[in-house]
């Protein structure tokens, strides 16, 4: 069995403005401050002799072999993100960067806000733009319904609010 697999789909190459303002932060703070502080520690680990046994060289080496991923995954991506600064001229519809209250079968109601694919976070209701949910539900208005097929299956949603900001 070979370890082959496709390659992921490309995710949509937008983000809000403060999401880009949060990406940058995290690549200057790794950059800056992460990366310099286990450098020392990669370097007095490494001074200490004897590196074939020496668990706090190797955890250095591997924590600063992640760093440098992150870094080079931030680099190549912020060059690829556009940011959709400001509201749509048409407030009234479900766009990028809208918080959407939505309404399912059983009259349970979310409020949701549609972000890019790099600063989504279920704990504040922020979903993807990709997502089946979201998808659904651009360009839709208040009092349309649309459908959304979720893991639990095809699920009929109504849009209850619509605001930016």
């Amino acid at each position: 069995m070979s370890r082959w697999r496709p390659p992921a789909p490309h995710s949509t190459a937008i983000i809000t403005a403060d999401g880009h303002a949060r990406l940058k932060a995290e690549l200057d703070e790794l950059w800056r401050v992460r990366r310099p502080e286990v450098v020392r520690a990669l370097a007095a680990a490494a001074a200490e002799g004897d590196r074939s046994e020496n668990a706090e060289y190797t955890y250095r080496k591997k924590q600063l072999g992640e760093i440098d991923r992150r870094v080079r995954y931030l680099g190549k991506r912020l060059e690829q993100l556009r940011v959709a600064d400001g509201a749509p001229s048409d407030r009234d519809a479900v766009y990028f960067g809208a918080w959407v209250a939505v309404e399912d079968d059983d009259g349970a109601e979310k409020t949701y806000r549609i972000v890019g694919p790099d600063e989504t976070d279920a704990a504040l209701g922020w979903i993807s733009v990709d997502s089946p949910l979201a998808r659904g539900a651009l360009g839709k208005r208040v009092g349309d319904e649309f459908e959304a097929h979720l893991p639990d299956g095809v699920t009929t949603f109504a849009i209850v609010g619509v605001r930016y900001g």
